[in-house]
Order: C-alpha cells, then sequence, then structure tokens
C-alpha cells in the first residue's frame, strides 16, 4: 500500500513538474514572441526615422531657407554633413564653412561637438599630398 502511495506521488510530481516546465515554456515563447514583434516595429521606424534623416540631409541645399549655393555644397556625410565652398562657382573661394544639417530635435553627436570644437579653435590647416612620380607613371 505505501509503494502503491509512493508512485502515485511520484507520479503526480512527474505530470505537475511536466505541466508546469510546459506551461513556463509556452508563457515564454509567447512573451518572447511579443517582444520580437515590439522589436521590429521599434527596428522599422528607427531605420525610416535615419533614412528620412539621411534624405533631407542630402536634399537640404534644394529646400527653402538654406543658405548657400547648392553648387558650393560637397556633400561628405560623416563626421559633418557638407563642406561649403562659398565663391567657388565665381572662382574666389571667400570662406570654407562645415555645415552639419539636423532636423527635428537632433543634436550633435559627441564627435559632431568636438568637430565644431577643432574648427571653433582655429586647429584647420592646409596640406598637400604629393604622389610619388613613379606610382604615376607608365
Amino acid at each position: 500500500m505505501i509503494i502503491l502511495i509512493l508512485l502515485l506521488m511520484a507520479l503526480l510530481s512527474f505530470a505537475f513538474f511536466f505541466l508546469g516546465k510546459t506551461m513556463g515554456y509556452k508563457l515564454a515563447l509567447t512573451d518572447w514572441k511579443k517582444r520580437e514583434k515590439r522589436a521590429r516595429v521599434e527596428a522599422v521606424k528607427q531605420s525610416r526615422a535615419v533614412l528620412s534623416g539621411q534624405f533631407s540631409e542630402q536634399l537640404s541645399p534644394f529646400l527653402p531657407g538654406f543658405k548657400y549655393l547648392p553648387t558650393e555644397c560637397r556633400f561628405i556625410g560623416r563626421p559633418v554633413d557638407f563642406i561649403v565652398f562659398r565663391g567657388i562657382d565665381e572662382k574666389d573661394i571667400k570662406e570654407v564653412v562645415f555645415l552639419e544639417v539636423k532636423s527635428g530635435s537632433s543634436g550633435l553627436s559627441a564627435q559632431e561637438k568636438n568637430l565644431m570644437k577643432t574648427i571653433n579653435a582655429g586647429r584647420v590647416r592646409w596640406e598637400e599630398y604629393r604622389v610619388p612620380d613613379d606610382l604615376t607613371k607608365r
């Protein structure tokens, strides 16, 4: 009789363990699927925002209120969006402007802030590199 009770208890314990494990797995799987769906929706939103920002950055010279001539702007992208050569159309460059384009409430990144400080401190110079002649001759 005791063996029968112990066997029944063992069987019930196994059944409850298996039932709990199965239910826990199904709950975890359902939760994971919900979190995955939310993450995918957020990733698409973020991707659209990034693409929209990049698109507007490159089109900004042609948008209303842009104060430089589009032909004087050279898109760089990183670490600054444009370098503007004011006067290049008249073959008389009067000013070089490092231009960062922002939209919405976005602010400068740490690298952009550092570049701005470097430029404003006057740590900018001209340098020329000459390709060795033996590399350019046939």
